[in-house]
């Protein structure tokens, strides 16, 4: 017997050692291509700028990440917080969750919609909603600008009905943001909103009304309940991007309304302080998985929940 528990164990590791094996040129390109540059970044944060926009290897400091949050004055020297900075954290963090906020209020009725569709005709819709992945996102950026521009879509509707006399500034404003990346990120939230709603058993709704349920109890109590692992997933999708965004405030904001995406290009290019950028990007990369692991524990603390 215990002849047979030895050859079982052996048989174990070395099916364990098989697999470390296969796996084992993965996760080296794993890490070369994604962890080594973020340790790069991370040792850039902590050296002193070039003259020229590199850095001095073999100089450390702690100016990059003192200037996240703080700034000296050029002429006393005192201390002050960075208010362009935290401006920019603020702005970033509202837009994006903004951005998650509408994309479920609008894409949550249209994965309900395909859900309940025919089995056969599903596809078709779900084709129709992954078409803007087709087209690169500046050219979307920018049909989104041909919308809201002052000569665009939306004054000349207005104008022409006679609701406003001269048209609305929209463009280079947190509100023109804001609606690129709604328009731009929806897909992403309507996806897994459906690959959940796909799976629910609509005899449980038919028994919510039956119990005398009303619609919005049947929405609260019955259906959020059951797709919430897709709200989780498709809230993750559409936050981090948002929160990185680097495009569509590039274009619809006019280089004004910056997020943290442009403030670290900013940094590596015209700043020419690459400590700071570094800084910045560690700051936004910190933020992104603060975020994951506060969804991360809703969604657990919501399984335990419901066993």
């Amino acid at each position: 017997m215990s002849s047979a528990a030895e050859i079982a164990r052996q048989t174990q590791q070395r099916e364990i050692r098989n697999r470390w094996l296969l796996s084992a040129p993965a996760l080296l390109i794993i890490f070369f291509a994604a962890i080594g540059p973020l340790f790069v970044v991370l040792a850039y944060s902590f050296m002193v700028k070039g003259d020229y926009g590199d850095v001095k290897f073999g100089q450390y400091s702690l100016d990059g990440w003192f200037s996240v949050f703080f700034q000296r004055d050029i002429f006393d020297d005192t201390l002050t917080l960075a208010d362009a900075h935290l401006s920019i954290f603020w702005r970033s963090l509202k837009l994006s969750f903004f951005t998650t906020l509408l994309t479920l209020l609008l894409g949550f009725p249209t994965a309900y919609f395909i859900a309940t569709r025919p089995r056969n005709t599903r596809e078709i819709w779900v084709f129709l909603v992954t078409i803007p992945f087709w087209t690169n996102l500046l050219i979307r950026t920018f049909a989104m600008q041909q919308v809201i521009r002052n000569e665009g879509v939306v004054n000349s509707v207005l104008m022409w009905t006679g609701i406003i006399d001269q048209p609305l500034q929209i463009m280079f404003t947190d509100t023109a943001i804001l609606l690129g990346m709604v328009y731009v990120y929806l897909p992403l939230m309507i996806l897994p909103l459906y690959a959940s709603m796909e799976k629910l058993d609509f005899r449980l709704i038919e028994a919510g009304y039956d119990l005398y349920a009303g619609r919005l109890q049947v929405l609260w109590r019955v259906i959020i309940p059951l797709v919430k692992p897709g709200v989780i997933a498709g809230s993750i999708l559409v936050f981090i991007p948002s929160l990185g965004a680097y495009v569509i405030p590039r274009v619809l904001g006019g280089g004004k309304n910056l997020m943290l995406g442009n403030l670290i290009e900013l940094q590596f290019g015209a700043g020419r302080n690459w400590p700071l950028g570094a800084a910045l990007s560690i700051t936004l990369m910190v933020i992104v998985m603060v975020a994951l692991l506060f969804y991360v524990r809703n969604a657990a603390r919501s399984g335990a929940q419901h066993g």
